[in-house]
């Protein structure tokens, strides 16, 4: 048994570009209200502690890993955040491993252990997936930055 990870990937829950997106246009949003009301209207310091609050959390947000992928001893690990489950993939009992489009929509909510229609969905970002199927017909898509090399580990493995 080897104690060295083939692959590893951390996925952080405020780096999806769509979400970064939305988060600054409400903050530009709060700001202005707050430039507009700044003379007319005590309501303008609301706008001033809800634009920097978001800001703040969006800076907090870009240091909290969501999950980490690692690839080792004939397994993947999917560990998450605080109150979440590890999940371990044997790979003996996997018989296809294909790469995939995560979604066809644009922007993709954060999701870990998500089962929903026979498939386990792990997303943090990322356009691309892998796509684990096991004996039984359970399908594990799992998100990921780094498409090539997560298939080449898990392939190696499996070997």
């Amino acid at each position: 048994m080897s104690s060295n990870a083939t692959f590893t990937e951390k996925q952080y829950l405020g780096r999806d570009y769509n979400r970064i997106s939305i988060r600054l246009v409400m903050i530009l949003f709060c700001f202005t209200a707050y430039y507009i009301n700044y003379e007319r209207d005590r309501n303008g310091e609301l706008f001033l502690l809800v634009g920097s609050s978001i800001l703040i959390v969006s800076v907090l947000m870009l240091f909290m890993v969501h999950y980490r992928t690692t690839v080792i001893n004939k397994s993947v690990i999917l560990d998450g955040l605080w109150t979440t489950r590890l999940v371990k993939i044997d790979l003996n009992s996997i018989v296809k491993v294909t790469r995939t489009k995560y979604s066809s929509y644009v922007i993709n909510n954060p999701v870990y252990n998500l089962h929903t229609g026979g498939k386990v969905r792990f997303y943090a970002g990322g356009k691309e997936a892998i796509s684990l199927t096991d004996r039984d017909g359970l399908e594990y898509i799992i998100g990921t930055l780094c498409p090539e090399e997560f298939e080449a580990a898990i392939k190696q493995e499996m070997k």
